[in-house]
């Protein structure tokens, strides 16, 4: 009776740890393969070309570089002499036009006194044409001004976000040439991490779950965000830009699950912690809140 006891014993005990294993293994299985979680995530901002909008040397640099700056703030200015004389000749058109406009009045409210028989129904006409087109020539010089002004006050080119200036190359004495970007602005404003989930992970992710980011370097450190869209697509490496595709012939037998990047916007930043677009991050989302866990069903179960 004892032998046959202790077989059973055996036999459960194996049954009992091959049982485990496969659940262990099927759980680790759904971990790897369907919870939402992946390691390929970066910190993504928008990156700005700082362009001047008029073309000339640059006389100072303000700015060094990797620094912080803010919205408004002055990067660098451009040598001024050549826009401060084009405003000068601009205001002294305008003064030119601005007397021929007080003559054409004076001549048409001449010419609107007279009497017919003193003064023909042409002449008069003549005056007021003439009066009309002073007024639009020198409306047309004021315009010249308010540009001249304007191009003098761009040679001063600003911040236009809160951000760091990243890659600076510019120096004195470039030339610069306006709508071409000289500097790199690096938006802080539009910081967050792209997570670059497989697309059989995508089920269980939906716009507006916790997340929970940790950066490569800091261990033990996680920032909360939250998923904030999720993209509308990824290129196809299959088509081409002719007119019918052109699709390989070859076929692997494990097929590769397709990255779709998601976005994640992030709550808080604790204070110290640098997010350099670029570093490396570890995303997790949370669905409904709760954090994808290997032996998480395993818990569920024994409850």
């Amino acid at each position: 009776m004892k032998p046959f006891f202790a077989r059973l014993v055996q036999v459960a005990v194996t049954l009992l740890l091959v049982s485990a294993a496969v659940v262990v293994a099927w759980q680790l299985w759904r971990y790897y393969m369907e919870a939402p979680w992946t390691r390929d995530g970066r910190v993504r901002a928008d990156i700005i070309g700082v362009a001047p909008d008029v073309s000339g040397f640059v006389a100072e640099v303000l700015v060094a570089d990797n620094a912080a700056i803010r919205k408004g703030e002055p990067l660098f200015r451009l040598d001024r002499a050549r826009f401060q004389l084009a405003l000068q000749q601009a205001e002294a058109v305008v003064e030119s036009r601005a007397a021929n406009l007080a003559q054409a009045r004076r001549d048409e409210r001449r010419y609107d006194r007279l009497d017919e028989g003193i003064v023909s129904v042409q002449k008069r006409e003549q005056a007021q044409a003439q009066a009309a087109a002073a007024q639009g020539a020198w409306q047309e010089a004021v315009a010249a001004r308010d540009v001249a002004r304007l191009n003098l006050e761009r040679t001063e080119i600003r911040a236009p976000a809160d951000g760091t200036i990243t890659n600076l190359t510019l120096r004195p004495g470039a030339y610069v040439a306006a709508g071409s970007p000289v500097l790199a602005l690096v938006d802080a404003g539009s910081l967050h991490v792209q997570g670059y989930f497989e697309e059989t992970k995508l089920p269980r992710i939906h716009v507006g779950d916790p997340v929970e980011v940790r950066l490569m370097g800091l261990p033990g450190t996680s920032l909360p965000g939250h998923v904030e869209s999720i993209a509308g697509g990824v290129a196809d490496r299959e088509q081409t830009s002719g007119l019918v595709a052109s699709v390989n012939p070859t076929f692997s037998w494990v097929r590769l699950a397709q990255r779709i990047p998601v976005r994640v916007r992030l709550d808080k930043v604790p204070d110290g912690i640098r997010l350099i677009p670029g570093r490396t991050a570890t995303v997790v989302v949370m669905p409904n809140g709760e954090k994808p866990s290997l032996f998480g069903s395993l818990t569920r179960l024994g409850e």
